[in-house]
């Protein structure tokens, strides 16, 4: 048994019917963009909503530092009366 190699030409010439590689649709990668975009938009409403909640809180806490400061402030000024040398 013997096979006759032949070019892709010459079997369409014979059968009449070519035979071609449909090329694949493109595939549509928006959809993948905007299920990303959606990712990151929601992200940074996160962050705005968390950045929001911290400068309402911002009063608060500085004023907490305050009276702390001036804690160590007094304890400070305290020992160094103590410890100050007699003149």
């Amino acid at each position: 048994m013997t096979v006759d190699l032949i070019t892709t030409r010459d079997f369409e010439a014979r059968t009449g019917k070519p035979v071609r590689v449909q090329p694949k649709p493109k595939q549509n990668k928006s959809q993948e963009t905007t299920k990303m975009l959606m990712h990151e938009e929601l992200s940074r409403a996160r962050i705005r909503d968390l950045i929001t909640e911290q400068e309402a809180q911002r009063p608060w806490r500085q004023a907490r530092a305050a009276r702390r400061w001036s804690r160590v402030a007094r304890w400070a000024a305290s020992r160094a009366e103590r410890y100050q040398p007699p003149n």
